[in-house]
């Protein structure tokens, strides 16, 4: 006889668990077709965060250009330096060659002393007290033992200070990569939100800018403002000779720069030196605290850690290479937060 049973209901503790379940799901889902999607930035507000990172790009620029002038300071010093061991060790082969041909003739005449057999067969670091002290050598070869022990010391200083300056060009090298990865990862990241605009809203932020540039341009033929020097005066029409060349960062020209590179290179053309990256431009001559001092051809340092720097060029007006995506050009001086002048 078949048994004919109810079928199992589902527990109590089931429904509830699954019904509860099934509640959430409803609300997350009623929740995410009702909010509001992502409000994408303004054009003002990419703007801002573009300049705040092309500022930082700037920042790190001026860190990479100090490490790359250090590495290349480095590389010549030691360059000069394996130079100068290379010919400290002829110059003690030449010392040694020549004591070892007084004893090869004095061991042909059979007159070879035992002091001098000695030598040869031990430190003449050691054995030059013991023998100059027992009065056993001539005064000609104590002479060459005491040439050939100054320039064995000599030469183990010169090893030493290699060593230790390569070990410094290896550190510098690693902090040049580091410093040009980040102004890398700056640029990419300012360029990812300058993606997000349209294209009208591009052509508006350009066109922004040129007009700016413009009309400073047309400020500084106002100016009346007398050049600092002769010098300065050259090296400020070095720099106008290369408006509209593009910003590059760690360029120092002559077809891009970035802001230091443009004010040395001009300097340069002008017969004067002065350093390459902008905070030690800063020390480079006197300092002038206020604007209404500053002469046309006077560098303009920027920023509390002094990390941009460009020429007055009168009238209130800057001539430098801005940042990347810009142009060398003028600007207002009250564009950037200005610290001193520097009169080369």
């Amino acid at each position: 006889m078949a048994s004919h049973r109810r079928p199992k209901q589902p527990s109590r503790t089931r429904v509830t668990v699954l019904t509860t379940a099934a509640a959430a799901a409803v609300a997350l889902s009623s929740q995410a077709a009702n909010a509001a999607p992502s409000e994408k930035p303004s054009k003002d507000e990419v703007k801002s965060k573009v300049d705040k990172l092309y500022e930082e790009a700037e920042q790190a620029t001026e860190k990479y250009n100090g490490a790359k002038e250090k590495q290349e300071k480095l590389q010549k010093e030691v360059s000069t330096i394996q130079d100068n061991v290379a010919r400290g060790q002829d110059e003690l082969n030449e010392l040694r060659d020549s004591i070892g041909l007084a004893a090869a003739a004095q061991y042909r005449s059979g007159s070879i002393d035992s002091s001098l057999q000695l030598f040869l067969s031990s430190n003449p670091d050691d054995y030059l007290d013991k023998a100059s002290t027992a009065d056993q050598l001539s005064a000609q070869q104590v002479e060459s033992l005491k040439k050939i022990q100054d320039k064995q010391r000599e030469l183990a200083q010169d090893r030493a200070e290699a060593s230790g300056k390569l070990k410094d060009l290896a550190s510098t090298r690693t902090e040049l990569g580091n410093k040009k990865k980040e102004v890398q990862a700056k640029l990419a990241e300012a360029q990812k939100l300058l993606n997000t605009l349209t294209a009208k809203e591009k052509a508006d932020l350009a066109a922004a800018d040129a007009r700016a540039s413009r009309d400073a341009g047309d400020r500084v033929d106002l100016g009346n403002t007398g050049p600092a020097s002769g010098r300065a005066m050259a090296a400020f029409q070095a720099a106008q000779s290369k408006i509209g060349s593009p910003y590059v960062y760690g360029a120092s020209g002559p077809s891009s720069f970035d802001c230091s590179g443009l004010t040395s290179w001009a300097f340069a053309q002008a017969g004067v030196s002065i350093p390459r990256i902008s905070q030690d431009q800063a020390n480079a001559g006197t300092r002038i605290y206020s604007q209404s001092d500053l002469k046309v051809g006077d560098l303009v340092i920027f920023y509390g850690d002094l990390h941009h720097v460009g020429f007055y060029a009168g009238n209130g007006q800057v001539l430098h290479a801005p940042r990347s995506g810009t142009v060398v050009r003028y600007e207002s001086i009250n564009n950037m937060p200005f610290q001193f002048g520097v009169r080369i």
